[in-house]
């Protein structure tokens, strides 16, 4: 039986300035429906480039993506892209911008899709800021209205780059709190990079690292920290020590190759 989502051998090379620049190298990784899997690795391994072909913005130049055993080509409709910029539209409210993607796939604002849209609101705390505009919300709560545009119209997978990078480190853990218990309820496949080796552990089923530049697998760690986990505290536990060292021992032969 063929995995839910299924990355065989892929590619990726540019032409910089006439010189070919291999980005990604027989990258291979199976992901089950519902898994959350996070990926790290040095700047320049990659990872946004691994994101940019699965979402289908750039080709691959070699290999094969699979989801559902079917080969994909181009834009996945199944699939939903939250990026590091939350890029809400500043002219629409929080509400109008969750309600864009419905929209733009020919729904309406019917009382299903304003349905959705209410509770999710309500589930990332945004409640009573519907009518508000981008100007007027902090980047924390932008960015959760960023996450919810995407859930809003039910894609099986989801890409998150870096989505929490900009913000400060109380507003991060919050956001990584709500984020599982989003992922908990939905049950969404997730495929989430970061920098920050806590975040990747303690959001993830499964670590992927990532080799420097040309990027491809250096290792996957299950992560058997039992669920619900607490980000707040995940750090004091024995489970995620043993984790941690092991990954910043790998991470950090590969951050010095780079440099």
């Amino acid at each position: 039986m063929s995995a839910f989502l299924s990355i065989r051998g892929l590619g990726k090379r540019f032409l910089s300035r006439g010189t070919v620049v291999r980005a990604i190298e027989n990258f291979s990784l199976d992901i089950e429906e519902g898994e959350f899997v996070t990926i790290v690795g040095p700047s320049g391994c990659g990872k946004s480039t691994l994101l940019n072909i699965l979402a289908g913005l750039y080709p691959p130049s070699a290999g094969e993506i699979l989801f559902e055993g079917r080969h994909v080509r181009g834009l996945n409709p199944e699939i939903g892209y939250v990026t590091q910029q939350d890029n809400l539209l500043p002219w629409r409210t929080l509400r109008k911008n969750v309600l864009l993607p419905i929209e733009f796939r020919g729904g309406s604002a019917s009382g299903g899709a304003e349905e959705r849209v209410g509770a999710l609101i309500r589930k990332v705390g945004l409640s009573g800021f519907d009518n508000h505009y981008p100007h007027e919300l902090s980047g924390g709560m932008r960015q959760r209205a960023n996450i919810i545009r995407t859930l809003v119209y039910n894609p099986r997978v989801i890409l998150m780059d870096e989505p929490f990078g900009p913000l400060d480190a109380q507003t991060r853990l919050t956001l990584q709190n709500q984020l599982l218990d989003l992922w908990n309820d939905e049950r969404k496949t997730i495929i989430f990079i970061t920098h920050d080796l806590t975040e990747a552990i303690s959001l993830a089923d499964r670590v992927v690292l990532m080799t420097g530049r040309p990027g491809t697998i250096k290792s996957v760690t299950p992560i058997r920290i039992p669920r619900p986990r607490d980000v707040y505290h995940i750090h004091r536990s024995e489970a995620y020590r043993e984790v941690y060292d092991k990954l910043w021992e790998e991470l950090r032969v590969e951050v010095a190759r780079v440099m």
